[in-house]
């Protein structure tokens, strides 16, 4: 057999060779309900959608979560470790195709005349050597460990998209729930400012009456300390709102940002209606970091053959062709052509137990991988479970508040009547006062825990719901 045709006979091996050693992927079984328990029983609301945040119909929101999206910190790092799986993605694939190198040399040098050989008849004893060769190297995948490397970092890339996506499901949530929360405090900030109005005018007219000597001096200070925890409390909001905004700066990349006050502009946000959470099954397929979770493992099970393999020979096949003279000149004529073919094998024999530890932890990981893919599957089932309660029990409550909000301004309209015409003591009002204005602001915080809840539900499915069935 001449050198082409077993050249020829070496690469047909290593393209049909065997199968790539390690176990292939498998999904694995996830032992999830048939359903959710707070799943409504009639799921005629619409499907999921990428653009949730704009069923609340709210152009600042939306603003929000634009610039958000696009200045973030954690985006932009998210794009770049994206951007550094897709190079090592394309080293892996170069991994399968021959190196090639250039190489040259060159040096001038004397032989001495004196040594026990002496030289040849007419030989210089100062000589130049000019040497250039094309070189490559070519590693035979008869193991499968290069695909194995490639399987793996396939899967590093495609864990870092959805990692991506992970980033931007949980910035556009944050967002959005940083927005509610400056908009409720907006509104109790409107609640308590009424409340501190309406305490001013109560200790003008308890003065009043002590100056005409119809009210005690207790009923005065009371007053007075009645006023004064709505003033703190006011103040208070104040400091929290500013706060929300500062966050709010931060998540957008807007460290300057000043949204103008919409007083009672949350009350007035449309709650998108419940979304068709569907079977826990698919969970699997629309969650972000279920998939990332799932690359992570497949990435990990191949690593185990690739563990493996390092413990099998590797065989290579090697080349090179140039030309060699003693002049620059000759260097590209046909005499001074040279080339060679090699073919090497390595396989390692005492090593210590270092390539087998190596592949139990490749197997230790995967395991590891295993067991987050399993986790991240069980706390989705969670998290939209909690989502759906928080969502119907929210839901259930605001009527009721909007009912006791209703009595408790009634309350403290007849409790007035009644201290002024002289049938109750001013511990009346007072009691009604404080009722009034902490059944004001339940309903404002509940508005907020519904939008927050819905925000939490659209996350926890993946995403949101599209406005049409």
């Amino acid at each position: 057999m001449n050198l082409r045709a077993f050249a020829c006979c070496i690469v047909a091996a290593a393209f049909a060779g065997c199968a790539a050693v390690g176990p292939d992927y498998e999904r694995p079984a996830v032992d999830l309900p048939r359903s959710y328990p707070d799943a409504p029983e009639s799921e005629t609301a619409p499907g999921p959608d990428a653009q949730w945040w704009k069923l609340y119909r709210d152009p600042a929101l939306d603003s929000l979560v634009a610039s958000a999206l696009e200045r973030n910190a954690d985006i932009r790092l998210a794009v770049a470790r994206i951007e550094e799986a897709d190079a090592n993605l394309r080293e892996a694939g170069a991994a399968f195709l021959p190196e090639i190198g250039l190489g040259g040399t060159g040096s001038r040098s004397r032989v001495s005349s004196r040594t026990a050989t002496p030289l040849p008849q007419g030989a210089a004893s100062v000589r130049s050597n000019l040497r250039l060769t094309a070189s490559t190297s070519f590693e035979l995948d008869f193991w499968g460990r290069l695909r194995r490397a490639l399987e793996a970092a396939r899967a590093q890339a495609l864990a870092s998209y959805y990692a991506k996506d992970v980033v931007t499901l949980t910035l556009a949530g944050l967002t959005s729930q940083a927005y509610f929360s400056l908009r409720s405090l907006e509104a109790q900030i409107a609640v308590v400012r009424e409340t501190l109005a309406s305490r001013d005018e109560t200790l003008d007219m308890v003065r009043r009456r002590a100056q005409g000597g119809i009210a005690s001096g207790l009923e005065v200070s009371q007053a007075e300390v009645a006023r004064s925890d709505a003033a703190s409390q006011l103040k208070d909001l104040q400091r929290q709102r500013s706060l929300a905004e500062h966050q709010l700066g931060t998540l957008t990349g807007r460290l300057d940002l000043a949204l103008s006050p919409s007083g009672n502009a949350l009350l007035a946000l449309p709650t998108p209606p419940t979304p068709r959470a569907g079977l826990p099954s698919a969970l699997l397929a629309r969650r972000p970091d279920i998939r990332q979770a799932e690359q992570q493992l497949i990435s990990a099970n191949a690593q185990i053959g690739v563990a493996r393999a390092a413990m099998l020979p590797t065989i290579s096949l090697t080349g090179s062709y140039g030309g060699e003279s003693q002049a620059l000149a000759t260097l590209l004529e046909s005499g001074a052509r040279i080339w060679s073919v090699g073919f090497g094998l390595a396989l390692p024999i005492f090593d210590w137990g270092r390539l087998a530890a190596r592949s139990d932890a490749a197997e230790a990981r995967a395991r590891q991988s295993l067991a987050g893919y399993q986790k991240a599957a069980e706390t989705a089932f969670r998290e939209v479970a909690d989502a759906l309660t928080n969502v119907d029990q929210a839901a259930a409550s605001e009527r009721d508040l909007h009912d006791r909000a209703t009595s408790a301004r009634n309350a403290l309209r007849l409790a007035r009547l009644r201290y002024e015409s002289g049938y109750s003591a001013y511990l009346e009002v007072l009691d009604a006062q404080r009722s009034a204005n902490e059944a004001e602001l339940a309903v404002v915080r509940n508005r907020q825990t519904r939008l927050s809840a819905s925000v939490d539900l659209m996350k926890a499915l993946g995403g949101g719901w599209n406005p049409a069935p």
